[in-house]
């Protein structure tokens, strides 16, 4: 195997397992899945993935909605004991939404892949 392709292969690797470790705690975690979901997108554009958009999309989305959790925690959050209303929930949604995108996506290149070698 070449160095860099071994190395783009680690850092997928890596990827992955911080995006479903970071799903234990998502608040806190939503850090390590946007680190993960970083790694996942650059070691597929590296190896020019047919997967490279999927991850790309899962990217921006967790960002969006991460990015929004933390502002609307930075603020005091939304429901009852806050000024926001719980209709400022749906600006959080890109969040899973993308998580579980990266997720489907990671198995459906797994099962292809293993699909792949029997033959």
């Amino acid at each position: 195997m070449k160095k860099e392709a071994k190395w783009v292969n680690i850092l997928y690797t890596i990827g992955v397992v911080a995006i479903i470790l970071g799903a234990i705690d998502p608040l806190e975690g939503s850090v390590i899945i946007l680190a993960g979901i970083s790694l996942i997108t650059f070691a597929s554009h590296k190896r020019m993935s047919s997967y490279k958009e999927r991850f790309f999309l899962a990217f921006i989305l967790i960002l969006f909605g991460v990015a929004s959790l933390w502002y609307l925690s930075s603020i005091g959050g939304f429901g009852a004991a806050s000024d926001l209303s719980w209709g400022w929930a749906l600006v959080i949604i890109p969040y899973p939404v993308g998580w579980l995108l990266a997720i489907i996506t990671i198995f459906q290149k797994r099962k292809r892949r293993a699909n792949n070698r029997k033959y």
